[in-house]
Formats: C-alpha cells, structure tokens, sequence
C-alpha cells in the first residue's frame, strides 16, 4: 500500500488577485516532489491557540521545482478559505501534503485531443493541465469551455485572453452575460458542448470540474453526446472546497 505524503512547511511567495473573492498564492515547499497537471494537496493551517484546519486545493500550474500554486475561492463562513483569501500574507507559513490523485490528470505524452469543461472555480486544476500543455510546447489541441456565474467571475481572465496556438476557449454564462453576448443566460447546455467540444468520433480526453450537480449534468451531456464513459473524467467539489 502506498504511503500517504507527508506534512510540509509551505511560505507564501507570492500573491495574485484573480477575482473580488478569489486570489492565486505562491508557496514555496522546500523538498516539494514534484506533480501532475489535475492533482491537488491538502493544505493545513494551525491557529495560536492550537485548533488545526485543514482542506483540500487543487493545485493551478505544472511542477516547477519547489513551487507549487493554488487558487483559492472565499467561502462564506468557511474556516480556512477566509484566511488564505483575505489574512495570509507573504512570508507567513501553513503545512501542505501531497501531491493527491492519479486518476484525474493529463500526461504530456498523451496525443488525444482534449475537452476540459469547467464550472466556477472548477477551472483551477483544468488551468493546470493548459498551463503543463504550453510549457511542454504540446502539439495536442485543447478545447476549453468555461461556464460561470458573469463577467466579473472569471479566473485567469488576462492569461486565457493571449493567444495561445491549439487552445480554444468558450465561455458559458449563466446569470450575467457581458453586453452584447449573443448566448443567453443559462446553464451549459447540449448544444454548448457540441459547438464549444469535440466530436465523439474524435475520441477525445474529457476532463470535468465543478459543484457536483455541474459535474454530473455536464458529464451525462457528454454521454448523449456518444463519449464514451472511459474519456469522461471527473472532479467535482462540495461546499468547504474538500
């Protein structure tokens, strides 16, 4: 049986704000081992008066040396997500422990074109994979479809607007479209995934993150789309981000 990573010191680096809510952070983890593009780690926080927090974070960018990268959306009421958003500031220290997961992750070796469907903060570990594709100078097209709340929610919104050679990018707006969208406000749809996706018969890699019920309902348009159950890998998340 395979040993459970054990705990690391982490220094935030770094900070980059990506939403009013969200923010990206930079921890620096001497003796990191290295990941794959779709893993997460835990990440645990330790109070003055000894309480422990602990939770599980997707990690947003490719391995690159002791470096590892999180995307961090405010929960309302949370115990952890406040803290990371709003008081941890460079230089202060939590504990992380991983890398976590194999099954949910693309390898750069692999040669099927890809669709990565996400749904809110979904888009992290999906962000991971375009990011490892790019550094990796990957011949490998990708399609992303990005379904939010609005305008103001999306993550990563410079870096996805540069041009980047073999990536397509749609986004699905399902409260507040900017001005002008010609899609309305609605929930992905069928029709979505067989514009912004691939054909079937392309035989591509699917890889799906969000809430659950995004998860699910994204995951049975594919199915009717004729994917096959193998192509279609799932993430999904609950409330506290775990």
């Amino acid at each position: 049986m395979a040993r459970r990573p054990t705990w690391r010191p982490a220094r935030l680096a770094e900070v980059r704000r990506e939403t009013g809510t969200a923010r990206t952070l930079r921890l620096e983890v001497p003796g990191w081992p290295g990941h794959l593009a779709g893993q997460h780690l835990d990440l645990r926080v330790t109070a003055e008066d000894g309480y422990t927090a602990q939770r599980s974070y997707s990690l947003a960018a490719p391995a690159d040396g002791d470096s590892v990268e999180l995307t961090v959306e405010q929960v309302p009421d949370g115990e952890v997500s406040p803290y990371l958003t709003e008081v941890m500031e460079v230089g202060d220290e939590v504990e992380v422990r991983g890398p976590v997961g194999g099954w949910f992750v693309w390898r750069a070796e692999g040669t099927a074109p890809v669709l990565l469907v996400a749904g809110g903060s979904g888009i992290v570990p999906l962000m991971s994979m375009i990011r490892a594709r790019r550094r990796a100078a990957s011949r490998v097209p990708f399609r992303l479809i990005y379904s939010l709340r609005d305008f103001g929610g999306r993550y990563y919104a410079e870096e996805l607007r540069r041009p980047d050679p073999g990536l397509d990018v749609t986004y699905v707006y399902t409260r507040t479209p900017p001005e002008g969208w010609r899609r309305p406000a609605a929930r992905i749809m069928l029709d979505d995934l067989a514009e912004g996706g691939w054909p079937a018969g392309f035989e591509p890699e699917c890889y799906v993150c969000g809430p659950t019920g995004f998860v699910e309902a994204a995951a049975d348009l594919l199915l009717a789309l004729g994917h096959a159950p193998q192509r279609i890998r799932t993430e999904r998340f609950g409330p506290t981000g775990g």
